[in-house]
């Protein structure tokens, strides 16, 4: 399997127009932040797009560290906060909001290592048997640890959601996530992202079962359900 500049191109240009068609369907502002997951992969994939054709030309090098540091703030330090909040907004049951919220603090810790990473260990971006490799000095151990964590608050919280269709979508990257990590170990974060891009286009047909649950908010009942929560 190869990636190259014409995939991560044709990738993102492609599911940033389905983010933006994704995001026209948003009845309220819970929503927001998941209909706009396709837009934001959109982008990663345009930033490694970028990464393939400077990283053979030392003229780029200014353009190449920006890339870099893009792709990696959206696949490392984005990703483990923003799928937990996404579907903590969406959600109402008070239990399931209850794990999600748990999840969302384990996101922020996840997020937080990685910036910490990006701003203390040299970053380096290379092209490596048709995958770009992500290279940061930093223990093994806490790859291994940092990798598991990652992958419980941005898989998870799919599964605790209350749309059937969230957990389709929660099993479909899971598989790709252990698939990248056992046949594509040291390009996990590239060749993960990649297959998670194009699996996030499903999320606008999940913003069809999103939308159908909403209901505007009744001036005479004291509580009620605006898809993200309990408005008095």
């Amino acid at each position: 399997m190869c990636f190259s500049a014409n995939a991560s191109f044709i990738a993102g240009a492609t599911i940033s127009a389905i983010g933006v068609v994704t995001l026209k369907k948003v009845k309220a502002p819970s929503q927001i932040v998941f209909a706009s997951i396709p837009l934001i992969f959109g982008v990663q994939q345009l930033s490694e797009g970028v990464l393939w054709l400077t990283i053979p030309v030392p003229a780029y090098a200014g353009l190449q560290q920006f890339a870099t540091y893009t792709f990696l703030f959206f696949a490392r330090v984005v990703w483990p906060l923003w799928v937990p909040l996404a579907i903590f907004l969406l959600e109402y049951e008070r239990k399931r909001r209850k794990m999600e919220k748990v999840l969302m603090l384990m996101g922020i810790a996840v997020s937080a290592y990685f910036i910490f990473t990006l701003l203390t260990e040299p970053t380096e971006a290379i092209i490596s048997d048709h995958h770009i490799f992500y290279k940061q000095d930093y223990p093994a151990s806490l790859k291994l640890y940092s990798g598991i964590f990652y992958g419980i608050v941005t898989v998870l919280p799919l599964f605790i959601s209350r749309y059937k269709r969230m957990w389709w979508l929660g099993a479909i990257i899971g598989i790709s996530y252990i698939a990248a990590t056992y046949f594509f170990k040291h390009y996990v974060f590239s060749v993960w992202c990649f297959f998670a891009a194009v699996i996030s286009m499903s999320v606008y047909y999940i913003m069809n079962e999103v939308t159908g649950c909403y209901k505007k908010p009744l001036p005479s009942t004291p509580f009620v359900h605006y898809d993200g929560g309990f408005t008095p």
